[in-house]
């Protein structure tokens, strides 16, 4: 586990550089947009198009994948679900409940890019790019779905289909596939230039998950973010792995897939919460709590799902 430890600490590093930038006067407070912009609409694209565009998929059982991701996540959007009296109870506001349903289901898929590469290197950064093209618009429907009828907020269906179908990520990563599939090449000089946009969009995604977390809300959880600490870190990969090793999936592509269900909730749904009626404060301190949780849980995952992938 030490081992494991010491291979995503530099991850953890740029995570608190980007903590630390956020908080000086090193760098201009206005360039953060910016940066997240840029990241969202071309960095990362870039790397999602790279990766699966060139990927090799033969072995990596893609089917049994996609049933085990999708319908591990559908499973924990159920149980999240069938939580909702016990907040009701205890009188905690649906915006609340949203935050903890988001929190719980979502991943930061970028972390766990960055962790496959440093661990297992490219077999691991194919198959996490493939496991966040299966799961995020079902992921996106489920907590969109989830705000609407607990937070309040704006119901406009049409809307929200129009963001998925344009989304930068979910259309890279379909046309990845579909390059993939048809045997079509990118001219090179242009393929270059995508694969040096993603080569930095890693160290700079980590970055910005640093300058978005709120150190200080770690300080004193309240009970609904310990639980959706606990939903995410601990209950998801239990599900997640659960799923892959029955469906006869094993070896790195386990541990792979472990991680993924084992790294925090992503930044963005801080957004979504915000625009959509949620508690973006809960979300934004369930967020700090599980980035900073996690530096421990994920060792623990992986070192555990190791030795149930070897058996």
């Amino acid at each position: 586990m030490f081992i494991v430890f010491e291979s995503i600490l530099p991850i953890f590093l740029l995570v608190l550089l980007g903590a630390w930038l956020k908080r000086t006067t090193l760098v201009d407070q206005n360039l953060w947009l910016g940066l997240e912009q840029f990241g969202y609409y071309i960095l990362f694209p870039s790397l999602l198009f790279s990766t699966l565009a060139q990927a090799d998929f033969s072995g990596l059982k893609a089917d049994a994948t996609a049933i085990a991701t999708i319908g591990s996540v559908s499973l924990m959007s159920v149980f999240v679900l069938l939580l909702w009296p016990l907040f009701r109870n205890r009188e905690v506001s649906g915006a609340s409940f949203t935050s903890v349903f988001q929190t719980a289901t979502r991943w930061n898929g970028f972390m766990a890019l960055a962790i496959a590469q440093k661990l297992y290197g490219p077999i691991g950064l194919t198959l996490t790019a493939l496991v966040m093209t299966l799961v995020i618009i079902p992921i996106n429907l489920y907590n969109v779905g989830v705000l609407v009828w607990f937070g309040g907020g704006n119901r406009d269906f049409r809307r929200f289909f129009a963001k998925i179908v344009t989304n930068p990520l979910i259309v890279a990563s379909v046309f990845g596939i579909l390059f993939n599939l048809a045997g079509i090449k990118v001219y090179g000089p242009v393929m270059t230039t995508i694969d040096m946009l993603a080569s930095a969009s890693l160290s700079l995604g980590l970055v910005m998950v640093g300058a978005g977390l709120r150190v200080s809300d770690a300080l004193k959880p309240s009970g609904s973010a310990l639980l959706a600490v606990v939903l995410k870190l601990i209950v998801m990969p239990v599900f997640m792995v659960g799923a892959s090793f029955l469906l006869g999936i094993r070896g790195d592509a386990l541990c792979v897939i472990a991680l993924g269900a084992a790294v925090p909730t992503a930044m963005n749904g801080y957004l979504l919460a915000k625009q959509m009626g949620g508690d973006a404060e809960l979300y934004a301190a369930v967020a700090t709590v599980q980035t900073v949780v996690s530096f421990f849980t994920i060792p623990l995952v992986l070192s555990v799902t190791a030795y149930v992938a070897a058996g």
